[in-house]
């Protein structure tokens, strides 16, 4: 297994990508997509920081489509890039990707000379449909594993949205902070800046241990499951399974240890669920009081499914919500079989 603690991470860093893209999709629409390429590329912007966050260099590229050669008309009203533009300036992925990859690891005038460099994005989608791009185009390339990234979106959210529950958009971030905005949204390179001024206007080193874990590629085996511990909860990622059921039989899986002294803690209420993709559970540990599990079970690009387990001390409210969910499930199930029973004796 792998394990760590987010705040030993942080200290291999030297350098952040902020990278943000643009795509195309199909403008017949989403059902007539490819399957599993819902998205496809067309322009990849970035900005390369230092570690106190001071510009280094920039990168963009547009790109060619070859799928969706037609753009569809939500993507030409925000981007407001035409097909005939994409088509004369683009390059092709392939290219595109191997000069971005490349210019990651260089310093503005093309030496080699950044040896760990951290990706930064606003939202989790970049990666995912940059790493489906990859993978449609058959190219021989894969991010290190795991892949740890930061969500800026994320961040923005844990700093300055405590009581909602809607990620804001990077406008609205902006707007927020009261950043200048004299740079149009919707253009990759743009919006990497953009990005770049939220890290640098809201206090970022008070949240740089919160890393995000990419989920595109996820452990095959015992031996690369990911354990990772931050200053209020804990995180595993488990290996994948042949179905839901058997992931929630293993040990592992559904074992609570609390995330601040690493005890086994017995279970006050067992893991339980209505829609067979969040569980939770209720756990005790004598030293840090009431502790809630909360599992997430996702499919993988095998079609097996894999684990996303959270545990995190909680307080009065937070085993109240529990116990209620817990009770409606009750009170369903009681209702369901009564139905049955009706059914059965007319």
């Amino acid at each position: 297994m792998i394990q760590t603690n987010s705040n030993e991470y942080i200290t291999d860093t030297d350098t952040y990508i902020v990278l943000d893209l643009e795509w195309n999709q199909n403008p017949d629409g989403r059902e007539n997509a490819i399957e599993g390429f819902p998205f496809e590329i067309i322009e990849i912007g970035a900005v390369k920081l230092d570690h106190k966050l001071n510009l280094i260099d920039e990168f963009s590229c547009i790109i060619k489509p070859v799928v969706y050669k037609k753009l569809h008309s939500k993507v030409y009203e925000i981007t407001n890039k035409s097909i005939q533009e994409l088509r004369s300036k683009g390059k092709p992925f392939q290219e595109a990707f191997t000069k971005f990859i490349d210019w990651c690891s260089t310093d503005k005038h093309g030496a080699k000379t950044v040896s760990e460099y951290t990706l930064c994005t606003w939202g989790d989608m970049d990666l995912t449909e940059l790493q489906k791009n990859i993978k449609y185009h058959n190219m021989d390339f894969k991010f290190k594993f795991p892949l740890l990234f930061y969500d800026i979106q994320k961040l923005y959210y844990r700093l300055y949205c405590k009581g909602t529950t809607d990620r804001p958009p990077l406008e609205r971030a902006v707007y927020e902070l009261q950043i200048k905005s004299t740079l149009p949204f919707h253009r990759a390179l743009d919006d990497a800046r953009y990005t770049v001024k939220v890290m640098q206007a809201m206090d970022f080193n008070c949240v740089k241990e919160y890393i995000s874990i990419d989920y595109f590629n996820v452990p095959t085996c015992k031996e690369d499951e990911v354990y990772m511990i931050f200053p209020d909860y804990s995180k595993y990622i488990s290996r994948t399974f042949i179905s839901k059921e058997e992931a929630m039989t293993d040990k592992t899986v559904t074992d609570i240890v609390c995330s601040k002294c690493r005890r086994m803690l017995p279970k006050r209420i067992k893991w339980f669920s209505s829609n067979q993709r969040h569980y939770y559970c209720l756990a005790s540990c004598p030293e840090h009081g009431y502790v809630k599990g909360k599992i997430r079970i996702k499919p993988s690009l095998d079609g097996q499914y894999f684990v996303i387990k959270t545990i995190k001390p909680i307080d009065k409210a937070g085993v109240e919500d529990i116990r209620r969910r817990k009770e409606e499930l009750r009170k369903k199930r009681a209702k369901h079989h009564a139905a049955q029973l009706t059914s059965q004796n007319k």
